[in-house]
């Protein structure tokens, strides 16, 4: 072995999943914000964790509004969800820019994509400071999700993203 950095180290552990976490704006619309990092970390509670650098708008957004949709993208958003990851949602209106269509789930008034594979709809418990990121700890409050679409995984470090496929036995 030799000495490697970290976001070199990202690449050989893909693929990584991805996720949109899907907020509202203080207008009302949605706002999307593409996430590489989040994790299931209590099923008693139901809590999940994601990371978001301390910059985001959609973090901010989270933080005043403690109302969160974290989304697992269906193939069908691929472009998007790159796109969703290289600009803010503070001085763009993603959900038109890149044509997505979204609909409303039970139990929040953050819209989410219409093609995704599972919404975890949550209310924000706490957040520390993780380097240059926080780390926001969520309590679940209602999980839906559609098995006819394939989930996005990022590959090679976050270059590109698509479905995994199972490896046959």
């Amino acid at each position: 072995m030799k000495k490697i950095d970290l976001p070199f180290a990202s690449k050989l552990t893909s693929p990584n999943p991805v996720s949109l976490v899907c907020t509202r704006k203080p207008d009302g619309s949605t706002n999307l914000a593409t996430v590489s990092w989040w994790n299931y970390l209590s099923f008693n509670p139901n809590m999940i964790a994601f990371a978001m650098a301390k910059t985001s708008y959609s973090g901010e957004l989270v933080r005043s509004n403690h109302q969160v949709v974290l989304t697992i993208p269906g193939s069908s958003l691929a472009q998007a969800v790159m796109n969703c990851g290289s600009c803010s949602g503070r001085d763009t209106d993603k959900v038109s820019r890149f044509g997505i269509e979204l609909i409303s789930v039970e139990g929040t008034s953050v819209q989410i994509p219409l093609h995704s594979r599972v919404a975890i709809v949550c209310r924000l418990k706490e957040f520390h400071e993780a380097g240059d990121h926080y780390l926001y700890l969520c309590d679940v409050e209602q999980t839906y999700g559609n098995i006819e679409e394939n989930a996005l995984f990022a590959w090679n470090g976050y270059s590109c993203v698509c479905p995994a496929v199972k490896a046959e036995n």
